[in-house]
């Protein structure tokens, strides 16, 4: 492989990975993310707008 092809594949790998890492850290890390969680009881059809 010639040495553009290496740069290439390692800024992809390693933007792909920090991308991947950024987006499970939000994930995570989001403070009122108890309130915003509901399960199939939760969901009442007739709450549509």
């Amino acid at each position: 492989m010639t040495p553009a092809g290496w740069i290439i594949m390692i800024v992809s790998v390693f933007g792909m990975t920090g991308l991947f890492a950024w987006c499970i850290r939000k994930v995570l890390t989001i403070p009122e993310a108890a309130e915003h969680l509901h399960s199939q009881s939760d969901i009442d059809p007739h709450d549509q707008e």
